[in-house]
């Protein structure tokens, strides 16, 4: 795959796809500048070649031109983040954006206007693609949270520049962190996934099974796997139609001698608050006006003495409801097992908004291998799809 290394980019014009869809407040102000930051190396190089930065991001959901999602409230942050000033284009395509594009000079970085005022963007229209890919020599994505969308910006543009594209060193580091799970894997390999649903993890689940060696269960999934098996769940989440299938993934699993661990026992509480009155229960034998909220002491023993012995190690999805600190310990705890499996040389990748939110909420982000940028577009990849912003590097 051609990432930054395979160009020199002086005097080239770099057209960047970039994931600026940072949060702000309620005066503009960036809230986050993670994103910003994650594109920092790939600008770097390219500036440091002597070339020059066209930058192009979406920001949120506009209907049409609205000003509350104007890239112009990110200039400062971005200056400010990468160290140089950047020029702002207020459109996207037409001559305001082709004037900025001519006019830049090497060692220079201009940000164009939020590519959803046009709806043409999401449509991915080839018109709109290839008025974008006249303003610059060189298309580079680097941007892995908007792989999975065929649109204008991250796909389509790619077609205009049959020799000059290539990833940035975000995406191609993405890349890289998922092959090291899903195809160059150290074993044992762990897969733990976590949340609230199976249904939206099932694609996951069975894509992965050929590449894991143990499996941990936890969050709201656990308990139609229990009720599955004949246990009692009280008043815990639950997806009835999807029972027959954690019978069918437990079946397949040991089929393929995947060894699958659920939790043993958990935090019941009587309501889903932090008062709530709480008390540890089997799994299997949850009260009626109870509900499991986290995963319980037994269950952490279990799942330490797994994440130990484990040389890569995927983290999707969140043991409890940690948004609520009573029932964020098993998260937490989970968080903390990772880091020392790595600190003792095992592989680790974080996925996934959740999981992603409780690494960085709890301090453990530098005690990871690699924490994914991207939510949809990982998952997607775990699921075994060919992502289209990929694709069209490949190609």
């Amino acid at each position: 795959m051609k990432t930054l290394q395979d160009f020199n980019f002086k005097a080239q014009k770099a057209i960047i796809r970039v994931d600026f869809n940072v949060p702000l407040d309620e005066n503009f102000r960036v809230t986050d500048a993670n994103r910003i930051e994650a594109a920092k190396p790939t600008i770097d190089k390219i500036l440091a070649d002597g070339g020059s930065v066209i930058l192009m991001s979406h920001l949120g959901r506009p209907k049409g031109k609205e000003d509350q999602f104007s890239l112009r409230h990110i200039v400062a942050k971005c200056s400010e983040v990468l160290g140089v000033p950047v020029q702002f284009a207020s459109d996207c395509i037409g001559p305001i954006a082709q004037n900025a594009a001519q006019n830049l000079k090497p060692g220079e970085v201009v940000l164009l206007e939020n590519l959803r005022f046009y709806k043409e963007e999401e449509a991915g229209d080839v018109a709109f693609a290839k008025e974008l890919a006249s303003l610059g020599d060189i298309y580079v994505n680097d941007a892995f949270g908007t792989a999975h969308r065929a649109h204008a910006s991250t796909t389509i543009i790619a077609q205009f520049f049959p020799t000059h594209k290539c990833f940035g060193m975000l995406l191609a580091k993405e890349i890289e962190s998922l092959n090291r799970v899903l195809k160059n894997s150290v074993h044992p390999v762990t897969a733990v996934l976590g949340g609230s649903k199976v249904s939206s993890k099932i694609t996951v689940i069975e894509n992965i099974l050929d590449k894991v060696d143990h499996m941990i269960i936890g969050g709201g999934m656990t308990f139609t796997f229990v009720k599955a098996l004949g246990g009692k769940i009280g008043d815990s989440i639950c997806e009835d139609d999807k029972m027959d299938l954690a019978i069918e993934i437990l079946r397949l699993a040991k089929e393929k001698n995947v060894h699958i661990h659920i939790p043993v026992d958990v935090v019941a509480a009587d309501s889903f608050s932090n008062d709530a009155e709480t008390q540890i229960v089997d799994v299997r034998e949850i009260p009626n006006g109870w509900q499991g909220l986290d995963a319980g002491p037994r269950s952490l023993e279990n799942f330490r003495e797994v994440i130990m012995k484990s040389k890569t190690i995927l983290w999707n999805g969140p043991l409890g409801v940690f948004e609520l600190d009573a029932f964020a310990k098993g998260t937490i705890a989970l968080g903390n097992y990772i880091a020392e499996s790595t600190a003792q040389g095992a592989f680790s990748l974080v996925g996934g908004g959740d999981s992603v939110a409780a690494v960085k909420q709890f301090g453990l982000e530098d005690k990871m291998s690699y924490v994914s940028t991207g939510g949809g577009a990982m998952l997607e990849m775990l699921e075994g799809k060919v992502l289209p912003g990929i694709a069209a590097i490949l190609d």
